[in-house]
């Protein structure tokens, strides 16, 4: 599956290896991420659903701007910002946890992100991914108001090397834990994305959140 590669970061070393393609742990990691679910879900208003009128579109890069800025060399994600949501959180890297699933930042932390270093760094080629937490026991968490962006708002990742990415949402959604199109969700188009991942959909006490939040992101400007 061309467009699925997945890297992963030696300690020590300021360049990521390549490991093996997206497709061949998909499974794997997509159950991670429909599994990120220690959010409680039992506060009086639920967090906000994306609205039908969010989905994302299916147009590359190219055919939206003409163009693009150029991609970044990698770069190792430091904090993450989104002022339509009032975000302004620190970034961890997140990887597989001794199970096999994506590591979710932790729970007690509510204003914490996680960038998944199995896939690019925010900026570079191709789809970069950053999840983070709806809720805890104490209340709502980082990514909570996740489901009210709106086609147009952005994400400003800014990164150890001093470079910021922002990248502009083009797409809002929900997606059943048992039926994540992985495909459309984390294939690269050729161009640097992201995606910002929460819990979402339905919830109850025995298996947490049926679902997860999903943004579609373009990177449109470097500073």
């Amino acid at each position: 599956m061309s467009g699925y590669e997945l890297f992963e970061v030696t300690e020590g070393e300021d360049r990521p290896k390549k490991r093996a393609p997206w497709g061949v742990i998909a499974l794997v990691l997509l159950t991670g991420l429909a599994l990120i679910r220690n959010g409680s879900g039992e506060f009086d208003i639920g967090p906000p659903q994306p609205a039908a009128a969010a989905a994302a579109d299916s147009r590359s890069t190219q055919d939206v701007l003409g163009g693009a800025p150029a991609a970044l060399p990698y770069g190792v994600p430091d904090r993450v910002r989104i002022p339509a949501i009032r975000v302004d959180a620190p970034v961890i890297a997140v990887g597989l946890d001794a199970d096999g699933w994506v590591a979710a930042p932790p729970p007690e932390d509510p204003n914490l992100a996680g960038w998944f270093t199995g896939g690019v760094s925010p900026g570079e080629k191709g789809t970069a991914v950053v999840v983070g937490h709806v809720d805890n026991h104490l209340g709502p968490a980082v990514f909570y108001g996740l489901g009210a962006l709106k086609k147009g708002n952005r994400v400003e990742v800014a990164r150890q090397d001093g470079k910021t990415a922002e990248f502009e949402i083009y797409g809002v959604e929900v997606f059943a834990k048992n039926n994540f199109p992985g495909d459309r969700v984390y294939a690269s188009k050729g161009s640097p994305e992201l995606r910002v991942i929460t819990c979402g959909g339905g919830f109850s006490k025995a298996n947490g959140y049926d679902g997860n939040v999903v943004a579609f992101a373009r990177l449109v400007e470097v500073r």
